[in-house]
């Protein structure tokens, strides 16, 4: 018997339909006589909602209570899937967070899991019973308070009740059917990945691949937890059930590097269109004066993200450009008033109007030229770089946004991605 963990997005369980296909799936491996745990999330515009009803209430409300009542959404769907799978014959219970509990910090609204212990539900698991669990939410023990874990926090939830589990896998159910080499709307010719190392979807989930969160691929790669992208809209009957030490060619696999034995140069081209670009025009070129910058932003927790620095004609003075997301762009021009008197700048712009686009690949590692091609490529095609940053194995560069489809194309068959 394998022990698989199931994750189902607000898109597979927008309706009682969806959630009747859901259970499909989830008959599928129960009938393989696999132990099955399932993570869900809200249907598709509940979370949303209320959201809205909070801030109609008051704006300025006890976060406390926020957790409470959008952890709700949640509930409702792990208690009619498991209606659902009763109907079809299926042992099953839904379980809240706190139940489990899966444990958080006090972070509310975007708290981090501390711990999950697995002992309850590994021995209603064994004794033939799916367990259907709220994602994106937890508890946290010190005043006993529902505590959520932000957006897509229901990926994060599944691989932490994976690593509880010591499941076999963990399948993330979505719209997409795997990970593909670029956003297919953009690329027709965009191929899915039938593998990608953790490092590779890590840097992908964090420059702009909606498919997986962050932090599950975060929790992921720390515990080598097994994890599959897979679709929900594929006919269940279409898929066959995990097997211990079985692979299928069914959806994108995110595992070891050492599992993948072609590496290519790059995997795959990520865009992030939230983005903004915020310029400290004439500060002192002196020892401190980044600190003066950028330690206000920290204390105000804006993440900043690529930094370019230029040293002015005078040689004296510099000016500063870095990128910080679009949704905290007036709040990170207001800190940065607000400190003009000690940072002593000229003056300050900024731009919403920009794209960040990276290139992503663990063969970067021992292959030279990867990034003169790309600037290269970009400059026949008229498009100016206005910052760069990079690591190991990926390499971002800021430009208009006016450019960025153009540049995901152009990259995407340079480094040849393209579908036959």
């Amino acid at each position: 018997m394998a022990i698989v963990v199931m994750k189902f997005g607000g898109t597979s369980v927008a309706n009682v339909e969806r959630i009747r296909n859901v259970a499909r799936h989830v008959k599928r491996e129960v009938d393989a006589g696999n132990g099955v745990a399932v993570v869900v999330s809200a249907m598709a515009g509940a979370t949303n909602q209320l959201v809205a009803w909070v801030r109609e209430a008051s704006l300025l409300h006890d976060s406390r209570e926020y957790d409470a009542i959008v952890a709700s959404g949640e509930q409702v769907t792990a208690g009619l899937l498991a209606i659902v799978l009763q109907s079809m014959g299926v042992p099953a219970r839904s379980w809240q967070g706190w139940q489990i509990p899966i444990l958080t910090d006090k972070a509310h609204g975007a708290a981090r899991i501390m711990d999950v212990p697995g002992d309850k539900l590994r021995e209603r698991i064994d004794a033939g019973e799916v367990a259907v669990i709220t994602g994106f939410q937890g508890i946290e023990p010190e005043h006993n308070r529902i505590a959520t874990l932000g957006r897509g926090g229901s990926d994060t939830s599944a691989v932490a009740v994976a690593v509880a589990l010591k499941a076999d896998i963990c399948d993330i159910y979505t719209d997409v059917d795997g990970v593909y080499t670029t956003d297919p709307r953009i690329v027709p010719k965009a191929r899915r990945l039938s593998k990608i190392s953790y490092e590779e979807m890590l840097e992908m989930a964090s420059l702009g691949s909606k498919v997986l969160q962050t932090r599950s691929v975060e929790l992921a790669m720390v515990h080598r937890v097994r994890t599959r992208v897979l679709s929900s809209f594929v006919a269940p009957d279409a898929m066959p059930p995990v097997r211990p030490g079985e692979q299928t060619d069914i959806g994108t696999i995110v595992c070891d590097e050492d599992e993948i034995v072609e590496q290519q140069v790059v995997s795959g081209i990520a865009y992030a269109k939230d983005e903004a670009k915020v310029t400290i025009l004439k500060v002192a070129d002196k020892p401190g004066i980044a600190a003066r910058v950028f330690g206000p932003l920290a204390e105000a927790n804006i993440n900043v993200d690529m930094i370019v620095q230029n040293l002015s004609a005078d040689g004296r003075h510099t000016d500063m450009t870095f990128t910080v997301q679009a949704s905290e762009l007036p709040r990170a021009l207001q800190v940065l008033k607000s400190a003009r008197d000690d940072i002593g700048y000229f003056d300050l712009n900024s731009s919403a109007d920009v794209v960040k686009v990276s290139v992503i690949g663990i063969g970067m590692r021992s292959h030279a030229g990867v990034a003169a091609s790309m600037f290269k490529a970009l400059a026949d095609k008229g498009i100016n770089i206005l910052a760069i940053s990079t690591s190991e194995i990926k390499i971002s560069v800021l430009i208009d946004a006016a450019y960025a489809e153009l540049a995901v194309r152009t990259l995407h068959s340079l480094y040849g991605l393209d579908a036959e």
